[in-house]
């Protein structure tokens, strides 16, 4: 169970956060509670988030594995606009490497696609950027985020590719066998969800299945995600204490098996 913290920005994930001290403390809390493993970008905020954390931890935890990405940057008018020219990735790299005060990033993400759907076109181009940057070691790994597995096998050709970014939960299934298919080749598969979290599904299903755990909805399908498969890692975010605490409650909650096939028959 990892963070993602992109919900430390301010309201659309732009400018500072109503309370930094706040956001600063669900970042050291994470730390202590022994995630280490923190999901970011510098166009959050934009540059916001990525200072947040650098002044919650930094000097960070040698077992600290800040995950970044690359591809998008923010317009004036608050949107998100593709950012994929080799001077862009290039410049994002930097903004990273000085926002997050590191002198090489652990792993870097390739965002391409649409706001979660992929789109199959050739990612060489942007991901050869990334590669000369890791050949100049300021990115130790590369990883991929809404991406086909097409895609995947395209980028195979060029570098090593640790983890996938896709979006997917309960309800949304379309990588089943891709995860399946990651699972063999020990790639990580890292679900996002759009709109910035998580949000609990509306299912009697999954709702019966959290009263039976006696837990919440939430909780019940963040652990179904880490019972789906050995090589799933989340990064549920939240800019809240108490919420904290209860998603990585989840990490430990075990799902017999008669409920996880109940579970399993909601994306079906």
């Amino acid at each position: 169970m990892g963070y993602g913290a992109m919900q430390l920005a301010g309201a659309g994930v732009w400018g500072p956060p109503r309370d930094v001290d706040a956001a600063i403390a669900v970042l050291r809390e994470a730390v202590d509670s022994g995630v280490n493993h923190i999901d970011t970008s510098d166009f959050y905020g934009p540059h916001v988030t990525n200072q947040l954390i650098k002044q919650a931890l930094h000097p960070y935890p040698d077992d600290l594995v800040i995950v970044t990405k690359v591809g998008a940057r923010r317009g004036a008018d608050k949107s998100w606009i593709p950012a994929r020219s080799r001077q862009e990735l290039i410049d994002a790299a930097h903004d990273n490497l000085r926002n997050l005060g590191l002198d090489v990033l652990d792993v870097v993400n390739l965002r391409v696609g649409g706001l979660a759907e992929p789109t199959d076109e050739s990612i060489e181009e942007p991901l050869s950027v990334l590669v000369e940057l890791k050949r100049q070691g300021l990115i130790r790994h590369i990883g991929l985020s809404n991406v086909t597995s097409r895609q995947l096998a395209e980028s195979q050709r060029l570098t090593e590719i640790v983890c996938i970014q896709n979006f997917y939960n309960l309800a949304n299934r379309k990588d089943d066998v891709f995860i399946d298919d990651l699972a063999q080749r020990g790639i990580a598969y890292v679900p996002f969800f759009p709109l910035g979290g998580f949000s609990p599904l509306q299912s009697s299903v999954l709702d019966t299945a959290a009263a039976s755990l006696r837990a919440t909805p939430m909780q019940v399908a963040l652990a179904w995600l880490l019972q789906r498969s050995p090589n799933v890692l989340l990064i549920p975010g939240t800019s809240s204490l108490d919420h904290l605490h209860e998603n990585l409650q989840a990490a430990k909650l075990q799902i017999p098996s008669q409920v996880f096939s109940d579970l399993d028959s909601i994306g079906s």
